[in-house]
């Protein structure tokens, strides 16, 4: 069953594992300066996988950034376990749409790569084994030889997320990891997402513009608003079990007044834009 309302996020004894406070955004000089977000609040509870759902060009992107401590705030700030957050580092690994890898290298390479530079305290051959398991992680043993020209899409983008994970980050930030691919590649990387996050354990941000996907991976989701001056609205919760299955989807009644509901709200959601803000 799935709770098909908006609701706010679920008080804890323990402080959020992610949050922000109040955040804006904006780019350009003054007086010409384009608000991307404004009074931004989130909280990411330890385990919990929330998708941040939005049109494009709404400041998903520059949300995510945020969150990863690659783009200060122009006000508010970031807080991880209820303290100012760090700069950018291994405790947050992010995917973006763009894959980044290096050519010259194999899957087992891309991957080695950033297991060298964060466990430097671990001998080649305990780095090695511990790359290769990260290969078989995301499914990609039998292709842990081949150079990225020799991938699929979809492949390619599971390095990516070997490599995110080779940092052992806490959180996870995906920034429309799937967008680029086709329609048939997308959902069956979705299904091998949902089973990586069960297995991981990860506290995890997907950011997408798809509500399906956003249904299918997240325990929570949060419409970003249209911008300028973005921010999060209420969310929805989803009590689906996992494993999760996109069939369950078209079969589950309740699944499908969610998924109405969601797109109900981002259409008025819509009507409401007053205009085109930067990504």
């Amino acid at each position: 069953m799935t709770s098909a309302r908006p609701e706010e996020p679920r008080a804890g004894a323990r402080p959020a594992a992610l949050a922000l406070r109040g955040v804006a955004k904006g780019f350009g000089p003054r007086g010409r300066r384009s608000e991307v977000l404004a009074g931004v609040e989130f909280e990411l509870v330890p385990g919990e996988c929330v998708a941040i759902l939005g049109f494009s060009g709404s400041g998903k992107t520059t949300l995510l950034s945020i969150l990863a401590g690659l783009l200060p705030p122009d006000t508010g700030h970031v807080e991880m376990d209820g303290a100012p957050a760090p700069p950018a580092g291994p405790e947050r690994g992010v995917v973006f749409q763009s894959y980044a890898l290096l050519p010259w290298l194999t899957v087992s390479g891309n991957v080695q790569l950033a297991v060298d530079a964060v466990h430097p305290e671990l001998d080649r051959r305990a780095r090695r084994e511990h790359a290769l398991e990260l290969v078989r992680l995301v499914g990609l043993e039998a292709a842990r030889d081949k150079r990225p020209r020799e991938l699929s899409g979809g492949m390619r983008q599971r390095v990516a997320v070997a490599r995110a994970l080779a940092m052992d980050p806490r959180i996870l930030l995906l920034d429309e990891p799937l967008g680029a691919l086709d329609a048939l590649t997308r959902s069956s990387l979705q299904i091998e997402f949902a089973r990586l996050f069960e297995r991981s354990h990860k506290s995890v941000v997907l950011v997408t513009n798809d509500v399906d996907e956003a249904i299918l991976l997240a325990d929570r989701i949060v419409p970003l608003t249209p911008g300028p001056r973005a921010t999060l609205g209420a969310s929805f919760r989803v009590s689906l079990a996992r494993p999760r299955d996109r069939s369950a989807l078209n079969r589950d009644p309740a699944l499908k007044k969610l998924r109405n509901e969601i797109t109900t709200h981002l259409l008025e959601l819509a009507a409401r834009r007053p205009g085109r803000a930067p990504r």
